[in-house]
């Protein structure tokens, strides 16, 4: 278990690794629901879900975390490393890119105050590697909440780029936008191209 903060409001904030034997039925009951559809794994089996974060388990540059809140599993996180994924092949990689996907899926207590309690936490817990230098995500354009998001957060959008599973709509964070307070609520959400 990774720890990462204790929040005031929501309690404490820490990522476990996946284990796919362990929690593909969690994964699974979160990846098929219609509000997940963007995840892109509607129609996966338990068993598809369960050799999908296998693969990923083998890899060293793909790594994949449950999100919990008091211990509370409350979201899956995949943190991936740009030039071994196929956006890598849609965009000029820089040194220091780290890239992240995002599901949260909270029991309705939760609902409320997550996201903007999560997001910092998950691009402090990315940032903590001194090399790390900009936050890379591609959500699906037609995820209006995911971009939304984003752009609260102090994301910057690039091109939109095709993937092979979905357009999507390339946005960056550097390290300096986000130290700098862009992802304070009320901040300027427009700000430069990373």
């Amino acid at each position: 278990m990774i720890h990462l903060e204790r929040h005031p409001d929501l309690g404490d904030l820490a990522l476990e690794p996946v284990r796919p034997d362990r929690h593909a039925d969690l994964l699974h009951g979160w990846v098929t629901l219609p509000r997940n559809r963007f995840w892109g794994m509607g129609a996966h089996t338990r068993d598809d879900v369960r050799e999908v974060y296998a693969f990923l388990d083998g890899l060293d540059t793909h790594h994949a975390y449950l999100i919990r809140l008091d211990g509370e599993p409350v979201g899956l996180f995949q943190t991936y490393r740009p030039e071994a994924d196929p956006v890598g092949e849609r965009y000029p990689v820089r040194p220091g890119d780290v890239g992240m996907h995002l599901l949260l899926n909270p029991p309705r207590r939760y609902a409320r105050g997550l996201t903007s309690a999560v997001v910092p936490a998950l691009i402090r817990f990315l940032l903590r590697d001194p090399a790390a230098r900009r936050v890379v995500a591609e959500p699906d354009v037609r995820n209006d909440a995911a971009l939304r998001r984003l752009r609260r957060e102090g994301f910057t959008f690039a091109d939109e780029i095709d993937l092979p599973d979905k357009r999507a709509q390339l946005a960056f964070l550097t390290r300096e936008r986000f130290e700098t307070g862009a992802h304070v609520p009320g901040s300027d959400p427009q700000g430069t191209p990373g």
